[in-house]
């Protein structure tokens, strides 16, 4: 295997940076924190557990509308960066303004969040359709692999960083509330966020574009339309969209929704964030070696693994009832969850026609987002009438198995 260019390595370097966010503020410190300060205002484990699902629903929501328009856009020569710094700006400022909103404000806390998970989530969009840039076809697994493996390795810093404070402030070795700890690492996670995209914003450029044209947003808008009666000619994308709905629906709402699920069970906020480390760290060679395999086995098969086990985790989740079967769980879910990510933004990355990347990854935002909605909600709906998450987990099973049987009619990678 040929040495990371400057630009591959520049590009991957952005999976360690904004995964601080996915593990502090999606995953694992602020719904806690927002839990909490839910709590102090009366309001019900399951009901917080709900507004939260509700919130993840809305932002995504939001940007699976912008993402095709802003997508086809940005296929303009000079355009693709210029959104993706827009939207990372957001999400770092979101980030960072969550430290300044009071905790007894669980209200206003829900609409930072929202912006900053859109600012988030919006530039993965650009971020995903620069790999067509920066990467070969036949090195498409390995370098999105190795990103998410420099994701998972990079993001436990911070992570550290923040467990660090909070556990220190809440054995009163520093002067610092629970409160004041959180906000800590809200702002631990925005700094090192913004430090670690300089190389992606000074060093990967847009090889791939298409001319600029009169009236630019009303031509984009044509030519969405324009794809979007033709899509279905795209028979492998097409195919392949339907079963990345359902099976990376499964994927995110477990990724999203653990911490807050985990607290329902009463595990309590130190072994959460002890857990959650701990997956990090595993999950890092575990994406690595998915990106190796895939080269072995193929894209298509590593992918059939992946949700195999997600299958396993949601039989598993029923029946969960402790501390250690909550380790188990994160165990499972670490060694499937880089690899199955990475090799979906990778194979469809082998499918687009380079020059239109940024439109067809609006798609695979799309059909991603859109899936995010399905998967909060049910676990929210189902939360809130049967009083048990771990139905609601169990519920996500269907969401795999019609994945993976749309997956199976999928042509191989190299169609």
């Amino acid at each position: 295997m040929k040495r990371f260019s400057k630009e591959e390595s520049s590009w991957m370097l952005y999976d360690w940076a904004n995964s601080a966010y996915s593990v502090i503020i999606m995953t694992a410190v602020f719904p806690l924190f927002f839990k909490a300060a839910a709590a102090e205002n009366g309001v019900s484990a399951a009901d917080s557990t709900a507004y939260l699902g509700y919130t993840i629903a809305a932002a995504t929501f939001i940007l699976a509308m912008l993402g095709p328009v802003l997508g086809t856009i940005a296929d303009y020569k000079g355009c693709k960066k210029r959104f993706f710094a827009f939207f990372f700006l957001i999400g770092v400022a979101g980030t960072a303004a969550l430290a300044c909103i009071p905790g007894e404000s669980w209200v206003l806390l829900l609409i930072c969040y929202t912006i900053s998970t859109i600012g988030f989530a919006g530039s993965n969009v650009f971020y995903d359709a620069f790999l067509v840039d920066v990467a070969a076809k036949e090195r498409m697994n390995m370098v999105s692999a190795r990103g998410f493996g420099l994701g998972y390795i990079g993001s436990t810093i911070p992570f550290l960083l923040s467990i660090a404070v909070i556990l220190s402030a809440q054995a009163e070795v520093i002067p610092l509330s629970a409160q004041a700890a959180g906000r800590i690492a809200f702002l631990i996670t925005a700094a090192w966020w913004g430090l670690f995209t300089i190389p992606l914003l000074r060093r990967v450029r847009q090889r791939y574009y298409i001319e600029r044209e009169p009236r630019l947003v009303i031509s984009s808008f044509k030519r969405l339309a324009g794809t979007l009666k033709q899509i279905r000619k795209y028979r492998a994308l097409f195919l392949f969209l339907l079963a990345y709905f359902f099976y990376i629906d499964g994927v995110g709402t477990i990724i999203t929704m653990s911490t807050s699920y985990g607290a329902d069970l009463g595990i309590s906020a130190a072994n959460l964030l002890i857990v959650l480390f701990v997956t990090q760290v595993v999950a890092a060679p575990f994406s690595i070696l998915y990106g190796r395999l895939a080269e072995r086995f193929k894209g298509k098969t590593m992918l059939y693994a992946g949700i195999g086990v997600y299958m396993i985790v949601c039989t598993y989740a029923y029946f969960m009832d402790s501390a250690f079967d909550f380790w188990i769980l994160a165990m499972l879910v670490a060694t499937s969850q880089g690899g199955i990510q990475a090799l979906s933004r990778s194979y469809f990355a082998k499918l687009v026609p380079k020059q239109h990347a940024n439109e067809f990854f609006g798609f695979y935002n799309i059909f991603g987002k859109f899936a995010s909605i399905i998967g909060p909600l049910l676990i929210a709906v189902t939360a809130q009438l049967t009083g048990n998450s771990s139905a609601a987990v169990f519920s996500l099973i269907l969401l795999f198995v019609i994945g993976i049987a749309i997956l199976a009619f999928v042509p191989e990678e190299t169609a």
